[in-house]
């Protein structure tokens, strides 16, 4: 019996009452749906159906169950469904991205900033409201006009979130990269789309010190010949201490000018929101532009799928620079107060975030399987020390979370939590495959396709499967598509990096299996997916078994061609005292043989120094494989840790 055989006969690991079932924002909307329609729907399975197979009228309702703000007719909903890409949604509406944001104008708390144990603040939604209105002045005196763009240098703090809104309300897209970023890759990104205005902070927090970015600022500021003005945010000091000829600090913006009502311009729903990038680790990154159907969809993810409401306290760990940050700005729409922290999640101790939580009674904590993995590998029980009485869901990203994972979570972290693996891409800035309130949760497993999403598993030649591994492909258009990439005229790019192998089908490039479930399983990028002998081997199963060895830290596998086929070679790094021999080598691949296949066993396992990341703590296989194989890297800046790439050159136990 398969390790996937054998975790469809397991009992779920949480499961919601059905008290709890009925009281979620999912089944009033159902029930809407069924009044509204004259259905019988009764489970989310029949539900998701009804959501693909009558798209237009699910993205219809929801627009108006999710009240947001807006002028114009919503009919017609989008022009053809199954134009991809190119299809055209809401032509008839007119919106603004940052009036639905700010429509909360309370004193209710609508952000809470932790900069490590250094930096602490907090806004309620008037706060939040005005000082917005102070920074639209200021752009507006700088020369900014709907159309043109921000570009933000900046941690995840308070100032972050209010440039945003600001250029949003104006019709001005926004650009953002966290201040982690070298120099190069900052111009990598903003140099393709020529900003009119650059926010950046002096500085931000990490492992608790003060990390100074002047020089960064001042080399990218003199490489940006389109910037009219820059604005200095000052982070843990109480002024800032850099000037340009065209520069204003930020405290000033907020002596200078008085909060005065916003004039939200409404826009048409193809009109830009946010630039976001591709990680750029094969060369320049792509520049994707999104509009206002990003807050459509992140607005489904939130209410529906992540049953926030009004009132709740929500956390994400990210950057800026990451589309985490662009889904959590969102949660503003809802009324909830969002609990932004900037700095590293171990420090002043493992158990960091956790500590916030319990003090700040969060309802959901969002990180990545990356942070959950170095967190048991810390031995950390938060479940010892905290009663996180508040937290009911915890979400998780950016890589597979493995079956160990859904363990830890369970047995060290809160027992009768809610958690929902997540997967989607930046490209969408939203997700594929998500969290459930009315679903079990199983072991390894993501709950549930996305409403209104028509995902599909194919097979080789195109065909839909079932409980067996193949390309994830949305066969109908969304609203949170691209609307294009920037200066890419015919539209070039984009049709090549999504619509090259099924023509009319988003190919997204994952490696995935639909469950018997109905849940989904992500078993890597498909572009780095194995194929010994043929067949088609997904890395997380490696990863999975290689990591919970305790030599082993962290590991990249990939595929190299030998002899007219392909072997695998397994990269590990081990801890500071462990020497890789034969002794290591043969139980690696056992465990391997065992638990996996024998498909799955390296043909050849090497120790490095240490294994290369994306910033948004992506393993890049691809990378990996092009150093293997002496082909060239062209954007090693993409890279949080570049130099790691060095060890993968020249091995002469891979030379043919």
């Amino acid at each position: 019996m398969s390790t996937r055989e054998k975790s469809d006969l397991q009992a779920p690991l949480w499961q919601p009452t059905p008290d709890q079932i009925v009281r979620t924002q999912l089944h009033a909307f159902m029930q809407r749906v069924n009044a509204n329609y004259g259905r019988q729907l009764q489970t989310y399975g029949e539900l998701y159906h009804w959501s693909i197979e009558n798209i237009p009228q699910f993205w219809a309702e929801f627009f108006d169950y999710a009240q947001l703000m807006y002028s114009g007719d919503a009919q017609p909903v989008v022009d053809d469904v199954f134009k991809m890409p190119g299809a055209r949604w809401f032509p008839e509406v007119r919106i603004n991205f940052a009036e639905n944001l700010l429509r909360h104008n309370s004193q209710d708390l609508a952000l809470i900033f932790r900069g490590e144990d250094r930096v602490r603040a907090q806004y309620s939604y008037a706060q939040l409201y005005d000082t917005t209105s102070q920074i639209i002045r200021a752009y507006q005196d700088a020369g900014l006009r709907s159309g043109d763009r921000v570009a933000a240098f900046m941690p995840n703090m308070p100032e972050t979130i209010m440039g945003m809104l600001a250029a949003t309300a104006m019709g001005a897209a926004w650009s953002s990269c966290s201040p982690d970023f070298g120099v190069q890759g900052v111009l990598d990104r903003f140099g393709q789309i020529e900003p009119t205005i650059l926010i950046a902070a002096e500085s931000y927090c990490f492992k608790g010190k003060v990390i100074d970015c002047r020089e960064k600022i001042r080399s990218i500021v003199s490489q940006l010949p389109s910037l009219k003005k820059v604005i200095l945010v000052p982070y843990a000091e109480s002024e800032v201490r850099l000037k340009f000829d065209n520069s204003v600090a930020f405290p000033e913006i907020l002596e200078r000018y008085q909060p005065t009502p916003i004039e939200f311009a409404r826009l048409p729903f193809d009109h830009p929101v946010y630039i976001m990038y591709s990680s750029g680790t094969t060369g320049l990154p792509k520049c994707m532009v999104q509009g206002p159907g990003v807050l459509l969809n992140h607005l489904k993810e939130l209410m529906l799928h992540t049953d926030l409401r009004a009132g709740e306290r929500i956390f994400y760990f990210t950057t800026c620079g990451w589309m985490m940050w662009n889904w959590l700005s969102s949660a503003l729409a809802t009324g909830a107060t969002l609990v932004l922290y900037d700095g590293n999640p171990f420090h002043p101790g493992p158990d960091a975030l956790w500590q916030m939580a319990d003090e700040l009674g969060l309802h959901v904590f969002g990180t990545s399987a990356k942070y959950l993995d170095a967190l048991e590998q810390s031995e950390t029980r938060p479940a010892a020390h905290f009663h996180l009485k508040q937290l009911r869901a915890i979400l998780s990203t950016g890589s597979p979370l493995a079956p160990e994972g859904f363990d830890f979570v369970y047995r060290d972290i809160k027992s009768d939590v809610q958690l929902s693996s997540i997967s989607g891409g930046t490209d969408l800035n939203g997700c594929f495959a998500l969290g459930n309130p009315i679903l079990p949760v199983y072991r390894g497993e993501i709950q549930c396709r996305g409403l209104g999403m028509k995902v599909e598993i194919y097979d080789d030649h195109g065909a839909p499967i079932r409980q067996q591994k193949g390309e994830l492909v949305c066969s109908a258009a969304f609203p949170s598509m691209p609307l294009y990439f920037w200066k890419d005229e015919q539209g070039t790019r984009y049709r090549d990096s999504y619509f090259d192998v099924f023509p009319g089908v988003w190919r997204h490039g994952d490696f995935a299996e639909l469950t018997a479930h109905d849940g989904m399983v992500i078993y890597g990028r498909s572009d780095a997916t194995l194929n010994p002998g043929g067949v088609r081997i997904g890395t997380a199963d490696i990863y999975r078994v290689v990591e919970d060895f305790s030599e082993v830290v962290d590991s990249v596998v990939v595929g190299q061609q030998w002899q007219s086929d392909v072997r695998v070679v397994l990269f590990v790094q081990l801890e500071p005292d462990v020497k890789l021999n034969e002794d290591l080598r043969q139980q690696i691949r056992a465990r391997i043989k065992s638990e996996v296949s024998p498909r799955h066993v390296p043909a050849v396992i090497l120790a490095v120094p240490a294994i290369p990341y994306t910033r948004n703590m992506k393993k890049v296989e691809i990378a990996v494989r092009k150093m293997i194989h002496n082909e060239p890297i062209t954007n090693r800046e993409a890279l949080a840790n570049p130099e790691s790439l060095d060890a993968f050159r020249d091995i002469p136990d891979l030379h043919v």
